[in-house]
């Protein structure tokens, strides 16, 4: 039996002010562009506020993205344009500045945090702050055999939490939360079907790598037989994410539940952390209050789950490369709404009206 209590998370999470969110809405109605007429960066603004409980919104200042890796035992089925057990080189790759993450993030300014909860490569081969949280060496073949022990589901789950303080902690404002896997889509995918009662096919994508119609079906396959594994176990998510999940998908559902408990903005990334954004909600109802979508991928897993989440993407490019790279391209976009919301001026009319109002009051009193 598991020691966590995954129920705390419902007591702990609050949802952002809802007070502080009226005054940024009273805020907006008196600037000099009139509500509405930003469009969505009004939302983002207030929704900053809220998060922040600060009137004016705070800019955003110190963004981090941080990446859950993971090979999947699933990946030797043909599912991926990528070899099984190949993580680590994007990993290395990431590290060294050659990914899309890697050349945005430097473009931005923004670092780039790297955990490795099971990775198949000797952990000497990587740094030491990056394998520390390994919990082991690759997840199993989910369509026959669980991913992790229920024991190792809950290490995985616990160093997400403990990743989530250590940014908390550290005066990350904001994180951009994306994976770098192998196989993680289709774990992702079994994920989504078990939780929104669909089939298989209507949550197969073609990945990060553009699998061709053989290797779809196969992966296809893959998530219809790990379904039926993922089924009998719907009523214990920790038992779900050992089931059919991976070490990855259990440290960044821990690391965005405890997100929302600490109060930190979170932009989700591709379909692999919606997915685990789909099972926190079934864990903590409020907690995707604390959660943006960073991008629309054209993944038909993703689309299912923001969904059933009602969180709408920011941007559509269709960015399906993953490692967080299609959520970091939305940064600007709130870095912007934060901007807007908190140095806009307020309209002449508006901040002279309370002077004068003082003013004809004035004789009455002395009267």
């Amino acid at each position: 039996m598991s020691s966590l209590n995954l129920d705390d998370f419902t007591d702990l999470i609050e949802r952002p002010d809802g007070g502080v969110r009226r005054d940024a809405e009273a805020r907006r109605e008196r600037q000099v562009v009139p509500p509405g007429s930003l469009g969505r960066l009004d939302d983002l603004g207030e929704w900053l506020a809220a998060a922040q409980s600060a009137v004016p919104v705070r800019p955003v200042e110190r963004p981090r993205v941080v990446l859950f890796a993971g090979d999947h035992g699933i990946a030797a089925q043909g599912v991926s344009g990528r070899p099984a057990g190949s993580a680590s080189e994007l990993v290395r790759e990431v590290l060294e500045g050659g990914r899309p993450v890697s050349v945005l993030a430097r473009r931005l300014g923004v670092p780039v945090r790297v955990v490795d909860m099971a990775l198949d490569c000797d952990p000497q081969e990587l740094p030491e702050d990056v394998v520390r949280h390994r919990v082991r060496r690759g997840s199993g073949r989910i369509d026959v055999e669980d991913a992790l022990t229920l024991e190792e589901a809950e290490a995985a789950l616990r160093a997400g939490i403990a990743v989530a303080d250590e940014e908390a902690d550290s005066g990350t404002d904001l994180v951009v939360l994306g994976d770098v896997s192998v196989g993680g889509t289709t774990a992702a995918g079994v994920l989504v079907a078990a939780l929104c009662g669909t089939d298989a096919s209507v949550v197969t994508g073609r990945g990060g790598t553009g699998i061709d119609d053989l290797a779809w079906m196969r992966k296809c396959a893959a998530i219809r037989d790990a379904l039926r594994r993922a089924r009998p176990v719907l009523g214990d998510q920790l038992q779900l994410l050992a089931t059919v999940g991976g070490a990855d998908l259990a440290a960044i559902t821990g690391f965005l539940l405890q997100s929302a408990v600490r109060k930190l903005p979170v932009v989700l990334d591709g379909v692999v952390v919606s997915a685990c954004a789909l099972v926190g909600q079934r864990i903590a109802f409020r907690a995707p209050d604390w959660w943006l979508a960073g991008q629309n991928s054209g993944e038909p897993g993703q689309t299912k789950a923001l969904d059933r989440m009602a969180l709408e993407p920011l941007l559509d490019h269709g960015v399906t490369v993953g490692e967080g790279a299609g959520g970091l391209l939305a940064l600007p976009l709130v870095q912007a709404a934060a901007a807007l919301a908190a140095e806009l001026p307020e309209r002449p009319d508006v901040v002279s009206e309370e002077p004068e109002s003082a003013e004809s009051e004035k004789p009455e009193t002395e009267e």
